[in-house]
């Protein structure tokens, strides 16, 4: 069977070689991708390199890629929101599986290690402020990956139904889906007891999609504390972020392996809120780049 050749409309490349969004070359992508979201701690990151190769960067999306003790490692920051995590994701995958010459799949699949880390609201007291967590669940309140074939392969159906059914869902339009983690890289990362291992939920905003209520009244306004109150097989709902569903999602299908962890800095059960995160992030990160 011929390969399929993929069109300038479907994989946009620009006019030095590199891809659309990101603005990498394949040549410039490691193996290890640490992923953050703000273009700003790409900066953070990359000061710990003992070497730089490349240094891009366009709109939200900022790529360095160097060494750290011996390792080759590309930092890329992904924005706000599972749908730039769609951007990121695809455009990571292409770099690495797609030969941009033929624009066909290359036959040899290269796998692609991919750790978040980001910021955090926590919803039990196991996920207090100034603790880490890592997703070895993510929960989708976004609906990307329906976008995409095979999905049943990859989710955790019996979770999803409990969730629904626990959470006495009333968003219309959108049911939520749960994929794990890869669980090499869960154990990888999670050597220690320094981070706890959660379910966190991706919403697909920050205020109503989170249970935050401004002016506007929220569709389940109960919906906060029935997550808290979530309960199956020794599992519990630990946090709320924007993009760990997608990429566990998207990771999963495309056979690579991701895992989200967070720094928490917002204490939804406590009602309280840590704006001077920097000093715990940043412990976070060099935990990440060790283990990574």
């Amino acid at each position: 069977m011929e390969k399929r050749i993929i069109p300038p409309s479907e994989l946009i490349i620009n006019g030095d070689g590199s891809i659309f969004h990101l603005h990498l070359k394949p040549e410039q992508l490691a193996d290890k991708v640490f992923l953050v979201g703000d273009p700003a701690r790409v900066d953070v990151v990359a000061s710990r390199f003992e070497s730089i190769e490349c240094n891009v960067s366009s709109r939200e999306f900022h790529s360095i890629t160097g060494s750290y003790k011996g390792k080759r490692i590309t930092v890329v920051s992904h924005g706000i929101g599972t749908d730039n995590i769609d951007i990121v994701l695809n455009e990571l995958d292409a770099l690495a599986n797609i030969d941009f010459e033929t624009r066909q799949a290359k036959d040899e699949f290269r796998q692609l290690t991919l750790v978040r880390v980001g910021t955090s609201g926590g919803l039990q007291d196991v996920s207090a402020i100034g603790s880490y967590v890592a997703a070895e669940h993510s929960i989708g309140f976004d609906g990307v990956i329906y976008f995409y074939k095979g999905t049943e392969q990859i989710r955790n159906r019996a979770f999803e139904q409990e969730l629904i059914k626990q959470l006495d869902w009333q968003i219309d339009g959108l049911k939520p889906y749960v994929v794990p983690a890869n669980a090499s890289l869960v154990s990888q990362i999670c050597e220690g007891t320094d981070i706890v291992l959660g379910n966190t939920i991706a919403a697909n905003g920050f205020y109503g999609p989170q249970g935050r209520e401004l002016r506007l009244p929220l569709m389940d306004s109960s919906l906060n504390q029935k997550i808290q109150d979530f309960q199956w097989e020794g599992k519990q709902i630990t946090n709320f972020e924007m993009e760990s569903s997608s990429l566990a999602g998207l990771s999963a299908l495309m056979g690579h392996r991701a895992l989200t962890v967070c720094c928490i800095i917002a204490g939804r059960k406590a009602k309280n809120m840590n704006t001077d995160y920097k000093s715990s992030l940043e412990n976070l990160i060099d935990l990440v780049l060790d283990r990574i």
